[in-house]
């Protein structure tokens, strides 16, 4: 008997990739997305140094980096939900708690969140496992 919050490979040929849906394709662009959002939302000018949502939200004590935590563990759900290990998930789940302890910092906290960067050491994990499990999902870029 199957969980019904976790994905099955089947769906994916399917289906119109887009952000909404248990396919791989889609939990894929949303991860991405995500991640886009709390680690390269702006860039500097000067140093050419991306920041998010995550940095900014540092800059509210104690709650906003609650909230930043809570997108974080978002995205640990979803690899969850695509059956990655629990040591996986522990990895990321420390990385989420690492950043929440260096953002406990009032003000300080962003500048060592802004470097710590665990949403994309997140994303890394998720692709190297769907790049594994899930050959079909990869997405070529181009430059």
């Amino acid at each position: 008997m199957t969980q019904a919050t976790r994905i099955k490979p089947e769906p994916l040929h399917g289906r119109a990739a887009g952000y909404v849906g248990t396919d791989v394709a889609a939990v894929r662009k949303r991860i991405e997305a995500l991640e886009h959002l709390l680690e390269g939302l702006f860039v500097i000018p000067g140093i050419n140094r991306k920041i998010g949502l995550d940095v900014i939200l540092d800059l509210i004590p104690i709650g906003g980096d609650a909230v930043g935590a809570a997108m974080g563990a978002y995205m640990v759900w979803e690899a969850r939900n695509l059956g990655m290990s629990k040591t996986q998930m522990a990895r990321m789940m420390g990385n989420v708690g690492v950043d929440f302890a260096l953002g406990l910092i009032p003000f300080v906290g962003a500048i060592p969140d802004a470097l710590f960067r665990s949403n994309s050491r997140n994303l890394k994990i998720i692709r190297r496992h769907l790049d594994k499990h899930f050959p079909s999902s990869v997405i070529v870029e181009q430059r």
